[in-house]
């Protein structure tokens, strides 16, 4: 793996077909979903008569709903295909994005949140084995170009959310309806039927692949990383406290290293360190982050809080080429299955995180997420030999390929 994404060899970032670049904007607005309601959320819970720990079940009721997805999508998109698949889960965002900006109690939004989850898990899933599939340059170009549009999606989100929250916190989420319906109509335009798997998926399929070790190792790990990455995008709005454009700002600059790191960065550090060297200390770096996070003053948590986007970046592309890289499972089972298991630490982080404070005080949630990701390096450490895989971009330029060892 070339250390330059852009390389103008096999793995160039930019020279793709106009399906991909479509299934990647409208990827990049799915991400817009997760991070849109950061700014307002302290809104949300005076509009809205709510305390911290109901308005953050809006990140709970997403994720759960989005982990139990996961077993879905592939014997989804196995039966209709890939296209259509994209399109249901674009059209169940529109629809419960909308309805998002028209709740009247933090019940009916949770709700709403859950029905969007769905939309989002049967597009996000979907949308990279599509990448993957009809990206030139490889998978390595393919996933580089997802994580792009995640990190892309990470930065704008918060933006939106400030820009559009500072009138009403309803708008984000109407904007967001309006911007998956250009979605659902670019690819509607210019993205034919993908070709279906000779085999159709079933429910059990992602479960049954986890039964491989690294695959196992890589999620399991990933759900104490998770822990933490949520506990900073859910809970930490409200330490900061600041205004939507203050807060969106704040979010910003965290989705913009969280995009230079995962595109730009990632890569040379993998080349020249190895990915699993390069994930465990960047995990290890991340505890300390949200050690400060926690202890510091108003200014120390706004850094803290930027700073962990760098680290963010880091983890989210190592964990991605690891899930589709470390088992001999297709790579739409392996994703489901890796992905079924991390997004419950994201739905468990925002409504633990708040609790915590309620029964401690508000140092302890980064304590304990700074520990979560702790044990994510040390789940790394312990299962180096399950995690390490014959795909010679996941190891350093001087070592050759060793064998999978499960």
């Amino acid at each position: 793996m070339s250390g330059d994404p852009f390389d103008k060899g096999e793995g160039n970032l930019l020279r793709q077909p106009k399906a991909v670049w479509a299934t990647a904007g409208a990827s990049v607005v799915a991400f817009m979903g997760i991070g849109l309601v950061d700014p307002i959320l302290p809104s949300i819970a005076k509009g809205l008569e709510a305390t911290p720990s109901q308005v953050s079940l809006l990140f709970t009721s997403y994720f759960l709903i989005t982990a139990v997805a996961m077993l879905v999508t592939g014997f989804v998109s196995s039966r209709i295909g890939g296209r259509r698949t994209l399109l249901l889960g674009l059209a169940l965002v529109v629809v419960f994005a909308g309805l998002s900006g028209t709740s009247h109690s933090v019940g009916e939004l949770v709700g709403f949140r859950a029905g969007w989850g769905l939309g989002n898990a049967l597009f996000v899933s979907t949308a990279l084995a599509v990448i993957v599939g009809a990206a030139a340059g490889g998978s390595a170009a393919a996933i580089l170009l997802y994580e792009s549009a995640l990190g892309l999606g990470m930065a704008c989100g918060p933006l939106l959310g400030a820009v559009l929250g500072d009138a009403s916190w309803r708008f984000p989420f109407l904007g967001t309806a309006v911007l998956m319906a250009i979605g659902f109509l670019a690819i509607t335009a210019l993205l034919e039927e993908q070709p279906r798997p000779a085999r159709k998926t079933s429910l059990l399929d992602p479960v049954k692949a986890l039964g491989h070790g690294g695959l196992a190792s890589a999620a399991a790990s990933a759900f104490f990383y998770n822990y933490a990455f949520f506990t900073v995008l859910a809970f930490t709005p409200f330490v900061l406290d600041m205004s939507p454009y203050r807060s969106g700002a704040v979010f910003f600059a965290w989705g913009v290293l969280l995009a230079v790191f995962s595109v730009l960065v990632a890569p040379r550090l993998q080349e020249r360190f190895g990915s699993l060297r390069v994930l465990g200390a960047s995990l290890v770096l991340m505890a300390a982050d949200l050690v400060m996070l926690g202890y510091g003053n108003h200014t120390a948590a706004i850094a803290g809080t930027v700073i962990s986007g760098a680290f963010i970046g880091l983890n989210n592309t190592v964990y991605t080429e690891l899930a589709l890289g470390v088992s001999d499972a297709p790579r739409p089972v392996a994703s489901a299955g890796y992905n079924f298991v991390r997004w419950f630490a994201a739905a468990a982080a925002p409504f633990l995180a708040p609790k915590i404070e309620e029964w401690a005080d508000i140092h302890l949630p980064f304590v304990v997420a700074a520990l979560a990701a702790l044990a994510g390096a040390a789940v790394v450490a312990v299962r180096r030999k399950a995690l390490t895989t014959q795909a010679e971009e996941l190891l350093p330029a001087t070592a050759g390929p060793e064998p999978v060892r499960a």
